[in-house]
């Protein structure tokens, strides 16, 4: 079993399939397996030559691939759900079918996310397309100077403004000033998007997952960001920088953004609550127990 299982939905984009594969292939860190979930309504995109060929190309690395035509499309948490379910390596590394990686991004989240124990790393898809647009009022970041630690935010009282700094090319701008000499900085984040963010698998599970997807329509938004604001409470969550992550300028295939994962976040924070609740009333019971018999 490898470290990390990159598991990557997509659907009717085989080009840029192939460069994210290609990205994957040019990877310093090597020890990953691969899940690709395809919701083409059709023949799926790894069909295609230059998918088969990559596919080809990973597996002779010693990679092991899984390919999936996942239908019918039940929405972006469900196919999300499918691919954890998939995972079987510690670490899962969701990837969408739309960036560019530089070579050292997966082994320089890896080092983060392990020293640091928290639920994710993710690194901000930078769009290469506003490099000249420069924009300092949305540039406010908050670093971590100590450990990466759970930050317990109110459903109300959501740090929402923290998105700022992973729109347009604020990254690039952002670690230019701050990742002189190799250094890689963590910032506190709401949520870092879901197209480059690795997870611990066993809390990204003790959260739920994406075990949600049957309370939304096919046809919702924010299923990632809802998960990280559940991942920060409790066990803490961070970007990085250098990103090294870039859009490949496509236009979304989420358009109708009228339900939103989101609108679920104080209802599943109860729910986890209410079993911590239990679990600790549970561990009590038990302790009780083990005194009682042990003053027979």
């Amino acid at each position: 079993m490898a470290l990390v299982d990159v598991v990557i939905p997509t659907a009717g984009r085989a080009t840029a399939l192939a460069v994210v594969l290609t990205s994957l292939l040019g990877q310093t860190f090597g020890d990953f397996d691969v899940t690709i979930s395809d919701q083409t309504l059709g023949e799926p995109s790894f069909d295609a030559v230059e998918i088969a060929t990559l596919v080809r190309a990973l597996r002779r690395r010693g990679h092991r691939v899984e390919l999936h035509h996942h239908l019918p499309r039940r929405g972006m948490a469900e196919q999300r759900h499918f691919l954890l379910s998939r995972a079987r390596a510690p670490y899962v590394h969701f990837l969408d079918d739309d960036v560019l990686l530089d070579p050292p991004v997966l082994g320089r989240m890896l080092d983060v996310l392990r020293a640091e124990g928290c639920g994710f790393v993710g690194c901000p898809a930078t769009g290469l397309e506003y490099l000249d647009d420069v924009r300092p009022q949305q540039q406010r970041i908050e670093l971590w100077e100590g450990p990466v630690t759970p930050e317990p935010f109110a459903p109300d009282d959501l740090p929402w403004e923290r998105h700022l700094i992973n729109n347009a090319a604020n990254p690039l701008h952002l670690e230019a000033r701050l990742c002189r000499d190799g250094a890689v900085v963590r910032y506190k984040v709401a949520w870092v998007g879901g197209a480059n963010v690795l997870y611990d698998r066993a809390k990204l599970l003790a959260i739920g997952g994406f075990s949600f997807w049957r309370r939304l329509p096919a046809v919702h938004a924010g299923e990632e960001v809802v998960v990280q604001f559940l991942l920060i409470r409790r066990y803490g969550g961070c970007g990085i920088l250098p990103s090294g992550t870039y859009h490949l300028g496509l236009p979304t295939t989420i358009t109708d953004r009228r339900h939103n994962a989101t609108a679920l976040f104080r209802e599943l924070l109860d729910e986890l609550e209410g079993q911590a609740s239990v679990a600790e009333d549970e561990q009590w019971r038990e302790a009780r127990e083990a005194k009682r018999e042990s003053l027979v």
